[in-house]
């Protein structure tokens, strides 16, 4: 097993995790899996055999078979008898993608909750097909490893820490917290960082910071439909900002809107956006940073999916690019490890100490023995490992949800083709309401989650979420097969 090492982080000695770098036949797997993903290897194409493999990449036979066995298990490529191996059919591109289909408005009170709670409230039957669920399974958590973590991060836990820790985060996940920043090149002082009661938390709090009732806040349209409630109940007024599925937010209508309007906060995703799963490259990324200096607007950064990339290259969060303290990054360990432990964090910029003291006067603390847990977990559980598997399997399930969309949907759909995540944003032609499919999917066992819930103008009619963070099995294809017939009746 390799060794914990020790790094030093602001002073401070870190004690590392275990690290369990990938293996060559992973290595190589990844880089067939970015092939395919970019289109270079297309549908139905035979990839290099083994021997030619082995002999181009200067790696054993043994190490190609093992690489083309983990891709036939995360559903990219499949054998044939007597031929070699194929990129799988459903990586097909049939249906286009989504445009960018939302109205300009006026900057609008946002009044979605009851819309929101009614849809949500019909999804608690765990009988339906759980395409609107917003969690991945629990059957792809480490869920028992996690229960040693927690009777382990207890036992090391002394009574004056249970109190200490309370208002200052657990000492020991901060250090882990501020040690992956740090591999990930930022960083970041501990002192900096807030833990929350999940990144829901810590996303109120910072909006709290840095405006008052009737401010004005920039949001992407589609939006997640939380970030919609946070505002309605702040009495915040918001300003939509078209997001593109592949390219995310539009950079240009942002620029005009901050130059004319008196815009307090930007609430954004940047990588893998909810809904629709965008992802602003690196560049794009630091265009949008310097929009942000230029207009000194802080920015609420939700980056909450930033560990469910595809591929081997993890993303650059826009705080990377942050130099004069704007960007508040918040995220959680809720979409990746542990929805139930509802531990989060902030790292606040200029805002920390601010958030910090907002949180002592609301819930003072998100438990203790959670924040242990995971910090136990992060330390010596294999957290890195974990999350390559994953990626693996939520990339299998999308691909596979990806060919039932193409063979049970109308032609003229369009779908999102994220690169990580576990969201689809699939856009209907014009005649569908998707709350009425709503409805009647519900009526027959089938869940997802309608357009209109993630806008303040309850736009995107003909739009749904759909989630394919379970694992595929029969049930699922039935699932898709039914909505299929019930689009056909629009």
């Amino acid at each position: 097993m390799p060794a914990n090492t020790v790094m030093e982080h602001s002073g401070v000695l870190l004690n590392a995790p275990t690290v369990y770098p990938m293996k060559r036949y992973e290595q190589f797997a990844d880089e067939i899996a970015t092939l395919i993903r970019q289109g270079v290897l297309g549908p139905g194409e035979r990839i290099p055999s083994v021997r030619q493999a082995s002999r181009h990449h200067g790696i054993s036979p043994s190490t190609v078979f093992q690489a083309y066995y983990l891709l036939e298990n995360r559903g990219l490529i499949t054998a044939r008898a007597r031929s070699g191996y194929f990129v799988r059919e459903h990586a097909r591109r049939l249906l286009d993608e989504p445009r960018v289909t939302l109205q300009p408005t006026d900057p609008a009170e946002v009044e979605v909750s009851e819309l929101v709670f009614s849809v949500l409230g019909s999804l608690q039957d765990d009988r339906t097909v759980p395409f609107g669920s917003a969690f991945p399974s629990p059957e792809l958590f480490p869920l028992s490893r996690l229960s040693i973590s927690m009777t382990r991060g207890l036992r090391a836990l002394s009574p004056q820490q249970v109190v200490a820790d309370m208002t200052t985060g657990h000492t020991d996940l901060c250090r882990q917290i501020a040690l992956r920043y740090m591999l990930g090149g930022i960083q970041l002082p501990m002192e900096e960082l807030v833990i929350t009661n999940g990144a829901m938390e810590g996303l109120n709090l910072a909006l709290q910071c840095v405006t008052e009732p009737g401010d004005l806040v920039a949001i992407e349209s589609p939006a997640f439909y939380a970030s919609l409630q946070v505002l309605e109940r702040l009495k915040l007024r918001a300003v939509e900002i078209p997001v593109h599925p592949r390219e995310g937010i539009d950079l240009e209508v942002l620029a005009e809107r901050l130059e004319t309007l008196p815009i307090k906060a930007c609430w954004f995703m940047s990588h893998l956006q909810n809904p629709i799963g965008a992802s602003l490259s690196k560049e794009r990324k630091q265009v949008l940073y310097q929009l942000l200096k230029q207009h000194q607007v802080p920015m609420l950064e939700d980056d909450v999916y930033a560990e469910l990339y595809f591929g081997s290259t993890p993303p650059v969060p826009v705080k990377a690019f942050d130099d004069e303290g704007l960007v508040i990054h918040c995220s959680s360990f809720s979409k990746c490890l542990a929805p139930g432990y509802r531990v989060g964090w902030v790292a606040g910029g200029r805002y920390a100490q601010a958030i910090s003291r907002l949180k002592l006067m609301t819930t003072i603390s998100p438990s203790v023995p959670a924040q242990a847990a995971i910090a136990d977990y992060l330390q010596h559980g294999g957290y890195d490992r974990h999350l390559r598997k994953l990626r693996h399997a939520l990339e299998a399930q999308q691909g596979s949800m990806l060919a039932a969309a193409d063979r049970y949907f109308p032609a003229n759909t369009r779908i999102t083709r994220p690169a990580g995540g576990y969201f689809l944003w699939v856009e209907f032609p014009e005649q569908v309401d998707s709350l009425r499919l709503f409805n009647t999917a519900l009526d027959h066992g089938v869940s997802l989650a309608p357009g209109p819930i993630f806008s303040a103008t309850q736009q995107f009619r003909h739009c749904v979420r759909l989630s394919y963070g379970h694992p595929w099995t029969p049930n699922s294809e039935r699932g898709m097969e039914t909505l299929g017939r019930l689009l056909s009746l629009f």
